[in-house]
């Protein structure tokens, strides 16, 4: 596969439809809420608690959808990650109902902004869970049970091994899980839509401006280089970005590097052979692929979740033996793009939602584990509600789970994560 690596750039990045740049805070600002992070948390917090009526600042340190939100696989999926059925003895059996439920609504809630603000990020329903074992394809059918218990509205269907090329042209799965209720979009062109919905909403929104220290008290104040914001509440939705900001919470999340390329564009019959339905597609490794065809019918592929904090010196080298291992007709297709970005892993696979004990009017939320593009729309409705009106039982149900911060500081916690996940690795490959 010859590598154009002149194209380090995110696909995302290069197709945005508006990327005009807001100011950067240069002045002191008061509002009844501040928000950190320029991200899909971020951002739609800011549109939430405008909705109701309150004024918000955001700050973001670099770009719009700088850090995971627009760089993304753009897989828009059900689920709030792993199984939360775990969390029982956090949150009752309702409260697992709740949360299994939240993961199904959170869809349908980006669904609705993208309606309600006219938000063009080329939005395509249909996706496919891949069973890479005949043990996962089984499991499957306990999946469609149950979210027919659960009252899913949206088709699914199960596609055995002999059907899956009706599904993906690749040879490389024991079958398949369809589910129309889920799907794929541009997260860069989302994530700035909703920006420039906020921003008509009041939103006041600047970019290059890194908050360098808080001071905490009744009224919270931030500062940045040239600028300071004096408000009532403040959130904190920088994710894996959050660094030495609030320690207390940065040291629960593993900044973890995933990487993604995208190819040429492809000629119509050969795209239409390999994804007939235009789906996305998700495997079940540990190191799990997940790839779909773009509007201008490349394909995007991602994975390769690295913990140790290292990435690859070349991206599209490194990935092109997993495309070729799926897709090998694409042996003499060009990459274009090459990638990668930080996610937010926890501990437990669970978002982190919450407010500081030690400062009731600081909120956050952080650690999706790959779950971002819908989970953060559903913690910023819950942020929103308990800013607004000072009570979310949402929020109470996701911070009743508790959290553990990574062992081993910032130097050890990637290298020793890294190791653990090595030997789950290790247990695929070997079971």
């Amino acid at each position: 596969m010859p590598l154009n690596t002149q194209h380090t750039a995110s696909y995302y990045a290069a197709t945005a439809r508006s990327t005009a740049p807001y100011p950067s805070l240069d002045t002191e600002l008061t509002a009844d809420v501040c928000v950190v992070g320029g991200g899909l948390t971020g951002v739609n917090t800011a549109l939430e608690l405008a909705e109701r009526g309150l004024s918000v600042v955001l700050l973001e340190a670099r770009r719009i959808g700088w850090g995971a939100s627009g760089r993304n696989g753009g897989q828009l999926i059900r689920g709030i990650g792993h199984d939360v059925s775990g969390f029982a003895r956090y949150v009752g059996q309702e409260g697992v109902r709740y949360l299994k439920h939240a993961g199904i609504d959170s869809v349908a809630l980006v669904a609705r902004r993208i309606e309600q603000y006219a938000i063009a990020c080329d939005l395509r329903w249909g996706f496919c869970e891949l069973a890479n074992t005949p043990a996962q394809f089984a499991a499957f059918q306990d999946e469609q049970a149950e979210l027919a218990a659960l009252g899913y509205r949206h088709e699914t269907r199960l596609v055995g091994p002999e059907h899956l090329h009706e599904v993906v042209a690749s040879d490389q799965y024991a079958g398949g899980l369809v589910d129309m209720g889920s799907g794929h979009l541009h997260p860069l062109d989302l994530v700035q839509g909703e920006a420039r919905a906020a921003q008509a909403l009041g939103v006041r929104i600047f970019e290059q401006s890194p908050v360098l220290r808080i001071e905490h008290g009744t009224t919270v104040t931030l500062h940045t280089a040239r600028g300071k914001v004096r408000a009532q509440s403040l959130v904190l939705g920088c994710n894996a970005h959050l660094d030495d900001l609030e320690p207390r919470l940065s040291g629960k999340v593993l900044p973890a590097g995933s990487y993604v390329v995208a190819t040429e564009p492809l000629p119509d019959s050969l795209a239409s052979t390999l994804i007939p339905q235009n789906m996305a597609l998700c495997d079940q490794k540990v190191g799990l692929d997940y790839y779909r065809l773009t509007a201008d019918r490349r394909l995007l592929f991602g994975g390769a979740c690295h913990y140790s904090g290292r990435d690859p010196k070349d991206i599209a080298a490194y990935m092109r033996p997993k495309v070729l291992k799926v897709f090998p007709q694409l042996a003499d297709v060009r990459i274009d793009y090459q990638w990668g970005g930080m996610i937010g892993i926890t501990a437990n696979r669970f978002p982190q939602v919450g407010r500081l004990s030690q400062h009731p009017n600081v909120y956050y939320a952080q650690g999706y584990s790959g779950h971002g593009l819908n989970v953060t729309h559903w913690t910023a409705k819950l942020l929103a509600e308990s800013i607004a009106v000072g009570q979310s039982q949402g929020l109470d149900v996701f911070s009743a789970v508790p959290h553990l911060t990574f062992p081993g500081g910032k130097a050890l916690r990637s290298p020793l994560l890294a190791l653990g996940m090595l030997w789950y690795r290790l247990r695929e490959v070997l079971g």
